[in-house]
């Protein structure tokens, strides 16, 4: 049985125009290929409500699970959870529990809870909310959109709440080898072991180390007894 499938969808203008680098990408691969989820694909959209609206619809529809990161702030930019609502057809408003958690975290920091905070709180109908441990703000899933901040650590921290709850396949393995001679070189016997192996992926990726060639040659697969045959039949090749 084939692994569930996922997208990102990494939302705000600060990625796109280059003053934030986007980390929580690389997070979410590596925590999905451990869950035995496979990552498919990702983009970057900016702080528009259209933009949005259609790329939750289309990754949403196409995708066994969509994770967002970003837009679920209290400014005026942060208009992820409205977009999210519209995609997915649900009205929006500001609940009850996500205004008790935030009413609670502020008093006990002698903080007020004004109008901007209380956007952290409209959470559309239907959804459950996603714990922030760090800064109690909470995300939501709705459907199969997982809803998360873009602050990387509060990212991380509401993904390790949402990942248990979901049902993975077998967790991708791989195996590497490091090669001193160019992909030109090998690349006609390597691609004839891909051909031999069809139910792994192999991916070669090139480097210059003192003005030397190499390539690291990478096997991927959930199958561990595949993956030995393969990497074994690799090494007889360039080892």
């Amino acid at each position: 049985m084939a692994n569930p499938r996922a997208a990102m969808l990494v939302i705000g203008d600060e990625i796109l125009s280059g003053r934030t680098r986007d980390s929580n990408l690389h997070y979410l691969a590596k925590e999905l290929t451990r869950c035995g989820i496979d990552l498919v694909e990702a983009r970057l959209v900016p702080d528009d409500h259209a933009a949005i609206v259609a790329a939750v619809r289309a990754l949403s529809a196409g995708h066994d699970h969509l994770f967002t990161s970003g837009g679920i702030g209290p400014t005026h930019d942060d208009i992820t959870a409205d977009a999210v609502a519209e995609a997915m057809g649900a009205k929006i408003g500001h609940r009850a529990d996500a205004m008790a958690l935030l009413q609670a975290h502020y008093d006990r920091q002698g903080t007020e809870f004004n109008e901007a905070r209380q956007r952290m709180a409209r959470i559309p109908d239907g959804a459950v909310l996603i714990d922030n441990p760090i800064s109690v703000a909470p995300g939501f899933t709705l459907g199969n959109v997982h809803v998360m901040a873009g602050v990387p650590t509060i990212f991380e921290a509401m993904l390790a709440s949402v990942l248990p709850g979901l049902t993975g396949g077998a967790p991708l393995l791989s195996q590497s080898l490091r090669v001193m001679r160019g992909e030109g070189e090998i690349a006609a016997e390597f691609g004839a072991l891909a051909q031999a192996f069809p139910d792994l992926s192999m991916g070669s990726y090139p480097f210059s180390q003192n003005g030397v060639y190499g390539t690291n040659l990478v096997i991927r697969g959930s199958d561990p007894a595949r993956l030995d045959a393969a990497m074994q039949r690799l090494m007889a090749l360039f080892g």
